[in-house]
């Protein structure tokens, strides 16, 4: 089977009845994918799916070659996944690979999504396809938990969506499903480009290999934009982008159901569903402005006498998130930071209290800041280490805000802590109908060493409250100017009842109300 089939197309498989005949019922549904085949295999159209072709590319003239690589740009339940998985199996059992692999060498078809379980919604199409064909389910040699073994040398399997295990396979296609929503990695502020770096070496020297990503749209950032900017629209681009709205590439969708989501929210359904990308988010800061401010190979600062340490943290339950704490001082103008603690899930959140009061106490911390979570629970735990635990009066998106000004001028010293890079990239500022701004994680994606970070930053710039002793004169003394003194005793005569000493936190800012030394 895999020995190629010449003049055998895509086309001609979803209409052989040996085949793949039952998926493709209702062909009329059908045509616009059938004009996404065609542009990707440059093969003939009707003049109906050229028209289409031209709607969705933005092209004039039908491609001359195979594409090497295509990017879905379409909206929720367009039949995506189905369409990647179909061409996954063309690819695998249609096509002989043998001629570019050394003996031993198997190719592979790797499919990646944001997580394994959605990567495994594509591994059962492909299982549909392969085992309810019998001529197909003959090349199976193996079946896995998340992929299979078939006898003409290709291996199909669930990728891990990392850099690093994506490196060392020769691949004759590559799946990237939701590749707008990637999550972040430790390493990797930019999954998705990371990730396409790898597997193209991998793809090289098997002529006829395909690049297949697929996702609904989100901000104007990342790999699928970029791929949107360089190559749509663009006449004899070996690299395909097909942007389509729900709808168009699946007309059995109800359209109330697109249409309530427009009402409930329109810049999330128009990218939902109406294959628009947001113009709603867009990143919070450049990975430049954070780099600029990180003291190269420095992971934490040990504590000096003399300074003033902050401590926030954002704690978690232990099923996950991560509890982090982060730890400041004020150096004149700049923030320093001195020391993360990431502690992930599974984990007591009673320990890392205990550990991170340990922490704060080498530091001569007697108070944390944090916020609104678990009540007081957090309170109480640290209360038992002799920390005081106090709310913060902002939420995160107000500490990210005032942090861009901080971080723009370089008046912060961050620690070489990648995890923290790659958070502080990630964050998105979204407008929200009534024109808020806010900013917080992407989806999938998370900020809980960025937001104890950003409190430490901040609340160690904020001037401390001080007390200036002397002599206070006034109401807050308790009586009128000039007391009159018992010459025998140099006592002051009482001569009404003392009102008692009222004691008041004086700013700096308020000082030259009260007069002393």
């Amino acid at each position: 089977m895999s020995g190629g089939v010449q003049d055998f197309s895509i086309l001609d498989a979803t209409e052989d009845p040996v085949l793949f005949t039952r998926w493709f019922k209702d062909r009329a549904t059908w045509q616009a994918w059938f004009a996404f085949m065609s542009a990707l295999f440059a093969l003939p159209m009707t003049p109906e799916q050229l028209a289409i072709y031209e709607k969705c590319t933005g092209r004039t003239a039908p491609p001359a070659t195979t594409a090497k690589e295509a990017w879905l740009v379409c909206g929720r339940r367009a039949g995506k996944s189905f369409v990647l998985a179909f061409i996954a199996v063309f690819l695998a059992c249609f096509k002989d690979w043998q001629q570019f692999l050394a003996p031993g060498e198997r190719g592979t078809v790797v499919v990646i999504a944001t997580d394994r379980r959605q990567a495994r919604t594509i591994i059962r199409y492909i299982r549909a396809l392969l085992l309810q064909v019998p001529l197909l389910a003959q090349l199976v040699e193996r079946e896995r938990d998340e992929g299979f073994d078939l006898s003409c040398g290709i291996t199909i399997e669930v990728g891990t969506a990392s850099f690093r295990a994506v490196r060392g396979y020769s691949i004759v296609a590559a799946l990237l499903d939701e590749i707008a929503f990637l999550p972040t990695d430790e390493f990797a502020a930019e999954p998705d480009f990371e990730i396409l770096a790898a597997l193209r070496p991998g793809m090289a020297t098997l002529r006829g290999s395909m690049l297949l990503c697929a996702s609904s749209p989100y901000a104007r950032r990342g790999a699928l934009w970029d791929a949107h900017c360089r190559h749509f629209s663009k006449d004899g681009d070996p690299v395909l982008v097909w942007q389509a709205d729900t709808r168009t590439m699946n007309p059995t969708v109800p359209q109330q159901v697109i249409d309530e989501a427009y009402e409930r929210d329109p810049a999330s359904a128009n990218a939902e569903y109406g294959a628009e990308f947001r113009v709603d988010i867009e990143a919070f800061i450049s990975r430049e402005v954070v780099e600029g401010c990180v003291t190269d190979g420095l992971l934490e600062r040990p504590p000096r006498s003399g300074l003033h340490y902050h401590a926030f943290t954002d704690p978690s339950g232990g099923s996950k998130d991560s509890f982090t704490l982060a730890i400041a001082h004020r150096e004149r103008e700049h923030a320093v930071l001195d020391a993360i603690r990431e502690v992930r899930p599974p984990f007591s959140p009673e320990s890392v209290i205990t550990d991170f009061a340990e922490l704060c106490q080498t530091y001569g911390i007697t108070r944390v800041t944090g916020d609104h979570y678990a009540g007081e629970f957090p309170r109480e735990q640290f209360r038992k280490h002799g920390i005081r635990y106090e709310l913060s009066a902002k939420p995160k998106s107000d500490l990210y805000r005032d942090l861009v000004p901080v971080l723009n001028s370089r008046r912060v010293e961050l620690l070489d802590h990648p995890r923290l890079v790659a958070q502080l990239v990630s964050l998105e500022r979204r407008t929200a109908r009534s024109g808020r701004d806010s900013i917080d994680h992407g989806r999938g994606g998370h900020d809980d060493v960025a937001n104890a970070v950003a409190g430490a930053l901040l609340g160690s710039t904020v001037p401390q409250q001080r007390i200036r002793m002397g002599t206070l004169q006034g109401p807050y003394a308790g009586g009128p100017r000039g007391v009159e003194l018992d010459p025998r005793t140099g006592r002051p005569l009482v001569t009404e009842r003392p009102r008692p000493p009222r004691w008041v936190i004086v700013r700096e800012s308020e000082l030259g109300a009260v007069k002393g030394p």
